[in-house]
């Protein structure tokens, strides 16, 4: 779990739609809000562009297997000798006010879904058995969670009684010339070649009958450019930031590797 707070400089970030004004409207009416879309399309980067343009804290936390309610929440641990509470992530957002983002939110077990339930309906309020607090959440207070539609399997799976508690915004990858701009002021690249491997991902992601469980992100891009921007040759950088990462097949690797050949001439 990684969990972080502060406020920072506002972090580069170009919208796609309305999806800032979504979240602004989510954080003014005290709404939870849910992201859905594939790995590396941008949604942690809105999260932290959105909480730096609002002056909010916040907390992030990778949800896993074995992420529990007490990881959220905070437990008694042992300190100089004595038995001290301590704060977990999400009672810090809410005693300060923050934004709680929680990326990956089925991959969590599934007594956290218990926990939020409290804080995205009009009560607001999350309750900490240990302490015997219930603390009601004020106004800054904001609850985000992502997920990855494409990966829901029937044993990880966000519940409809609980998606249905948040105001929801589909993310997918950017068109052409966004994206293009995203990596080349992320990498220092230049448009021209950053469009370059634009065009590579859209070819990737356009493939259909390979073995691969999702096309090249576009944080993928932004390490292959910056790769090229620190002096790697083309084809080494594709290999190391798009074609490995991509696939552990032989075969796949070999046909991205020729897909690039035809982007790159």
């Amino acid at each position: 779990m990684n969990a972080s707070v502060g406020l920072r400089a506002l972090p580069f970030y170009r919208p796609v739609a309305d999806e800032c004004a979504v979240f602004e409207a989510a954080h003014a009416n005290r709404l939870p809000l849910l992201l859905k879309g594939p790995t590396g399309c941008g949604k942690t980067r809105f999260v932290e562009h959105m909480a730096a343009r609002l002056g909010l804290p916040l907390f992030t936390v990778a949800c896993h297997d074995d992420l529990s309610a007490a990881d959220l929440i905070g437990r008694y641990l042992l300190k100089g000798g004595e038995t001290v509470w301590t704060d977990g992530p999400l009672t810090r957002a809410v005693r300060q006010g923050g934004i709680c983002y929680l990326d990956e939110v089925v991959e969590a077990r599934k007594d956290v879904t218990v926990v939020l339930h409290p804080l995205t309906d009009d009560r607001r309020r999350l309750v900490i058995d240990r302490t015997g607090e219930e603390l009601e959440a004020p106004a800054s207070f904001m609850l985000v969670a992502s997920y990855n539609p494409g990966y829901q399997n029937i044993l990880k799976k966000l519940k409809p009684s609980t998606r249905q508690r948040f105001v929801a915004i589909g993310f997918d990858f950017p068109d052409p010339a966004t994206e293009t701009a995203v990596v080349a002021a992320e990498s220092g690249l230049d448009a021209v070649r950053a469009g370059a491997l634009v065009r590579l991902a859209g070819h990737v992601r356009s493939l259909s009958g390979m073995d691969l469980e999702e096309g090249v992100s576009t944080r993928l891009l932004v390490y292959a450019a910056t790769l090229i921007v620190g002096g790697m040759p083309v084809d080494r950088a594709l290999q190391a930031a798009v074609v490995e990462p991509l696939s552990d097949e032989a075969e796949v690797q070999q046909a991205l590797r020729d897909l690039a050949a035809s982007v790159y001439g």
